[in-house]
């Protein structure tokens, strides 16, 4: 799990990378729960959590500048 401060210290870019291995990864998760592969199911969570500071942080940075 990230922590909001280790997300702060990032810039616009480095976020935006970051969510997008995110998506990814949370794409890989999903496919192996359909397919019954997936062994850590509690990766799920955090992931799904991780993309919603992300975003979070983003749409604020946007908003203030």
């Amino acid at each position: 799990m990230t922590k909001i401060a280790d997300l702060r210290a990032k810039t616009q870019d480095q976020l935006a990378d970051e969510l997008l291995n995110l998506k990814k990864e949370q794409f890989n998760l999903r496919f192996q729960a359909a397919t019954g592969q997936l062994e850590k199911t509690h990766r799920v969570e955090q992931v799904r959590k991780d993309i919603a500071r992300i975003s979070t942080l983003l749409r604020a940075n946007r908003a203030a500048g």
